[in-house]
């Protein structure tokens, strides 16, 4: 007897989830869903994502081979004679638990915009609902206004000098004489209009947004306040399709986000170091799961180290000689969405806006990135790549196989931490026996600058010991720095929204049930 697939959801946010959740009930596939739940994310997480950012989407359709559709951003600067132009950039200090950190912000940091095109022409190309029934969650959020919840509102906090940078981010954002806090509405009027013109003529609007009067909105923007993006850059942009990177490893495989971005990568070579050490039923945080997770983290950072700078991908085996020259690899604010139906279709998609641009596009309620306003992206100078090269990112959409059929559907946000996140869901569901709740819950580690992070629920004694091979810095709570991943088990009836980052999850009865 053929074992039963249950539809299920995994997301940042509790609406994302029901949006996608209610997709799902009126016959959408997982990507009507997912699409649906991209939307919804927009409106509901703005400190993460925006229809203005970019992002990925892992596809299986069902009987089919999987496909990594990629709608990441692209430098910004085709068209643009004087070579010399310097673009605009408004430096902010973002107030982050421990530290401060230094955004360039502004016109001058946007790149060029991929999720509104990688949303309309997916969901064309995957779904079979019409675009206005997949938009609709979308657009009653933005129009009823969202009420922030804990993680909503401290996201937004910490990026409140972003938020206010446009007059029409003050319109939205300052509620009854300050900043928008935990418990209050926030609506956005704008968003909410573009959205209904969208659901009544996508086509009209899309065509509007990367060549028409909207572009050239953006273009004359840009022209009078020191930004790169053109109509050129806009009207040229286009979705890749790539075939996943494919990791075996212990039985299973790992279908990935492949080159040009990092993320997939990085966590190939960590469970294939891990898998050659770690045996099944290895006790979890035990000495001899950390030092090797460590160890295998350490040997990650020494690939970081040495790609570094690098605008040409290593001889690896991982890596095809056609690999184009790419830019920095950038992932900080984010979000993810996993989703599965009863018939077999799975859909992984990661969605950033960086900590965006503070600047809106006229008329549309939707912030721009500030993905060329990195300075850790731009060793060699801000806007030092070519215009037109599509920006890499650590941003890793996943499944999981085994035995040739779907074990998860996962990924991650987290900058830097999405490798390691995944890499230990992965590593808790295949070596420590643990179902995928507890898999994505249990503490975790992560080594960056020699220094390893530990989650609290690991035992004294085994931190003792790491601290005697390396330096360990003890953490007091679970963080939103260990990243959240968001999963899906389409035959094991589970779903798991990351509780680091607020995540939500549903699993719906089968067709017919």
């Amino acid at each position: 007897m053929q074992e039963k697939m249950f539809p299920a959801i995994a997301s940042g946010h509790p609406l994302v989830t029901e949006a996608a959740a209610s997709i799902l009930k009126l016959g959408g596939n997982a990507f009507d869903a997912v699409i649906a739940a991209g939307f919804s994310s927009a409106v509901v997480e703005p400190a993460l994502t925006s229809l203005g950012g970019g992002g990925f989407l892992l596809s299986k359709p069902a009987n089919q081979k999987a496909r990594l559709y990629d709608f990441f951003v692209d430098t910004p600067g085709k068209g643009i004679d004087n070579k010399d132009a310097k673009p605009h950039f408004f430096p902010v200090t973002v107030e982050f638990p421990g530290c401060e950190q230094i955004f360039n912000i502004g016109p001058g940091s946007a790149a060029v915009p991929g999720n509104l095109k990688g949303f309309v022409e997916l969901q064309n190309r995957l779904g079979r609902l019409p675009l206005p029934t997949v938009i609709e969650p979308a657009i009653r959020y933005a129009d009823e206004g969202v009420r922030l919840n804990h993680h909503q509102a401290y996201f937004i906090s910490l990026l409140e000098p972003i938020m206010l940078f446009d007059e029409y981010g003050k319109d939205i954002f300052l509620k009854n004489g300050g900043f928008i806090k935990e418990g209050e509405t926030l609506k956005n009027p704008e968003l909410a209009d573009f959205l209904k013109n969208l659901a009544r003529a996508p086509g009209m609007v899309l065509d509007s947004f990367y060549k028409g009067k909207i572009a050239a909105l953006m273009a004359s923007d840009m022209t009078k306040r020191g930004g790169l993006l053109t109509i050129e850059d806009l009207s040229n942009y286009e979705i890749k399709v790539r075939k996943p990177l494919s990791s075996s490893f212990n039985g299973h495989e790992l279908l990935t986000n492949p080159p040009p971005s990092f993320g997939g990568f990085y966590i190939a070579i960590a469970l294939e170091l891990v898998s050659s050490v770690l045996e099944k039923g290895v006790q979890f945080g035990s000495f001899r799961h950390l030092s090797t997770l460590a160890g295998a983290m350490k040997k990650i950072e020494s690939y970081r180290k040495d790609m570094g700078s690098r605008m040409e991908w290593p001889e690896e085996k991982w890596f095809s000689r056609s690999s184009s020259r790419v830019a920095r690899l950038f992932s900080r604010g984010t979000t993810h969405v996993s989703v599965c139906d009863d018939e077999g279709n799975f859909a992984s998609m990661t969605t950033s806006n960086g900590e965006g641009s503070g600047y809106f596009v006229p008329g549309t309620g939707v912030m721009l990135n500030n993905m060329m306003g990195e300075d850790d992206l731009h060793p060699d100078g801000f806007h030092s790549s070519p215009p037109g090269m599509r920006v890499a990112s650590m941003m890793s959409p996943s499944i999981l196989m085994q035995d040739g059929r779907v074990r998860l559907v996962l990924g991650s946000g987290g900058s830097k931490r999405i490798r390691s996140a995944i890499t230990q869901v992965v590593i808790n569901t295949c070596f420590m026996g643990m179902g995928l709740n507890e898999a994505i819950c249990s503490p975790r580690i992560h080594l960056e600058d020699n220094i390893l992070q530990v989650e609290p629920g690991f035992s004294d004694s085994v931190i003792r010991e790491l601290k005697g091979i390396l330096a360990v810095n003890p953490w007091n709570n679970i963080d939103v720095y260990f990243g959240g991943v968001h999963g899906v088990n389409p035959y094991g009836h589970e779903a798991q929204g990351d509780p680091r980052r607020g995540g939500a999850a549903a699993v719906l009865e089968c067709k017919g049930e």
